[in-house]
């Protein structure tokens, strides 16, 4: 073949770190909107991001020239420095160090798109650790609990 040719959907997980609840529900749609703009600015558009008070998700997709641990250590890097810029002038928001990352079908990308934009519904009634948890065990991840939350 003469070109590359890439459908390569990724649901990006990851937390404030310590899971504080440090996202203002005044400017949290401020702070998805300026994440999905990095991620498109840099080459890995993204469908949705979305979230709430001390997660983040985003559906990605990753270009031929990008890898995964890039695109993130992007967006935690650029949206971490525009948020302390913004909103914390003490610099203390910060990403946790790790993530979770999820393979999406196009027959699971609309159902993704939906559960990330009813995020605030959706953890009224299931905490971030089940939610997390029911992700790795969908996607066949094994993990010990005594160093997913770290």
């Amino acid at each position: 073949m003469s070109h590359t040719y890439v459908n390569c959907l990724i649901h990006v997980v990851f937390s404030t770190r310590n899971r504080q609840p440090l996202i203002n529900a005044s400017w949290k749609n401020d702070v998805h909107a300026m994440m999905g703009g990095i991620a498109r600015d840099r080459g890995f558009p993204a469908m949705i991001v979305g979230g709430v008070s001390d997660h983040v998700h985003a559906l990605v997709s990753l270009s031929s020239s990008m890898s995964l641990s890039e695109a993130i250590r992007i967006l935690k890097l650029t949206s971490s420095k525009w948020i302390n810029d913004t909103y914390f002038s003490d610099r203390s928001f910060t990403w946790q160090h790790g993530y979770g990352a999820f393979s999406v079908g196009l027959s699971s990308r609309d159902a993704t798109v939906a559960s990330i934009r009813n995020q605030e519904a959706h953890h009224q009634q299931l905490s971030f650790q089940d939610e997390f948890r029911y992700f790795l065990s969908r996607h066949g991840i094994a993990w010990d609990e005594k160093y997913i939350w770290g």
